[in-house]
């Protein structure tokens, strides 16, 4: 009976880190619980501490139900986003504030034999610079791009490890649970808990970086494909260009769309005399390179505009063979690039009013992410608490005495 109602605590508190605020008839109602139940168990987390009165709802016409939430200090996530140069790590609560500062860490993973033993060691860095005591951490949440198999716990593409899998050798060296995932993924599983695509049935969730990823959410939950490498979009062979992609193949979307492709057209156009208030751009500092591009494009200079414009199209030409693909109701820009806002709405719009059957594409919006390049850290926190249950079992470490009633 104690197991049974501290696997029910641990529901109460995943349904309240991921909607903020709910009342006992909506907790009882998503738990599929009883509504007497439900307050005795919302009661008992008020007792130990994990849980506190947010006051009333707003008035609907009867009686307002008094509101709960989740203390912020209950627990913390460690959060992880990775992309092929840079690495954030953070420490956020279960209100999704981050504690401390994000750590910014120039980590290459092509070509880089040792990768996986640098990783290891800035996140155990971090978690001691944190000064938050280990019993107080769920666990470690990792977006990264590549192959990621999640059920074995290792990369195809990146951070490659002699024996084992990059999950164990992380736990091994921080004595914490750490979870995996492809980072388009986590961008989309933030957008489907958190953002744009929250109550959403079919939304493809698209990551503009130094490649174009995507999350598929189908039927309102994330679709993985059969071995979990769906959502390739970076590598639909679009272009006639006869340039290579870093897949080692040629003519892939994002041969045309990538911010890398984009800096390295500026820097070009630069050398060849266009005129802009860009200076200095150089790949060796890629990402100062592609936040000076959009920057100076929100501010209207015409060579940046034509650029990501350019880009953009692009990107919508993608887009619109998924529209004939799947139909979805939602396109979401999330993501690095997403800071660039609505200047890519209008070229990926042209697109699609270009490419797709109009009667296919009349009910499909495009929104710019409000998560922007905060999605990946906020998924892989996002990865951490859909797995709260398994981690309290595995641990038998239910994060608080207030569970283990």
């Amino acid at each position: 009976m104690a197991d049974k109602q501290g696997i029910y605590k641990r529901n109460v508190i995943k349904h309240l880190y991921f909607s903020g605020e709910l009342s006992c008839a909506d907790l009882s109602t998503l738990t599929q619980k009883s509504l007497p139940l439900t307050t005795r168990m919302v009661n008992e987390l008020i007792s130990g501490g994990a849980v506190i009165e947010k006051g009333y709802a707003l008035s609907t016409g009867g009686r307002r139900p008094q509101m709960y939430s989740l203390k912020p200090d209950l627990m913390y996530v460690v959060s992880v986003a990775m992309d092929q140069l840079i690495t954030r790590i953070a420490l956020l609560d279960m209100q999704h504030n981050y504690v401390g500062e994000v750590e910014k860490i120039e980590l290459a993973l092509p070509n880089n034999p040792d990768a996986l033993q640098q990783l290891t060691s800035h996140i155990a860095d971090y978690i001691n610079k944190s000064g938050i005591p280990r019993n107080k951490i769920i666990g470690v949440g990792i977006g990264m791009p590549g192959f990621v198999d999640v059920m074995k716990g290792i990369n195809h593409s990146f951070l490659r490890t002699d024996q084992g899998s990059i999950v164990s050798y992380i736990e091994a060296a921080i004595d914490l649970p750490v979870l995996i995932d492809n980072d388009s993924s986590l961008v989309a599983l933030a957008e489907l808990k958190l953002g744009a695509a929250r109550n959403r049935q079919n939304v493809m969730v698209l990551s503009i970086g130094w490649g174009i990823g995507l999350g598929m959410i189908l039927n309102g939950t994330l679709f993985r494909g059969h071995n979990g490498f769906s959502g390739e979009f970076s590598h639909i062979p679009v272009f006639m260009n006869n340039k290579m992609c870093s897949c080692g193949k040629s003519g892939c979307l994002e041969t045309e769309t990538s911010l890398l492709v984009v800096a390295e057209k500026a820097i070009q156009g630069l050398k060849q005399g266009k005129l802009s208030v860009l200076e200095n751009l150089t790949l060796d500092h890629i990402e100062e390179t592609a936040n000076a591009i959009m920057g100076a494009a929100l501010k209207g200079d015409k060579f940046a505009v034509e650029l990501l414009s350019e880009a953009a199209y692009n990107v919508g030409r993608g887009v619109a063979i998924l529209i004939h693909l799947l139909n979805p109701e939602l396109i979401v820009l999330s993501g690095r690039g997403s800071a660039a806002g609505r200047l890519w709405l209008a070229p990926i719009q042209q697109a699609i009013n270009e490419h797709c059957i109009p009667k296919i594409a009349e009910n499909t919006t495009i929104e710019i992410s409000s998560l922007g390049y905060d999605a990946e850290l906020i998924g892989a926190a996002a990865l951490v608490m859909e797995h709260y249950d398994a981690i309290g079992l595995v641990q038998g470490k239910l994060a608080g005495n207030f569970i283990s009633a």
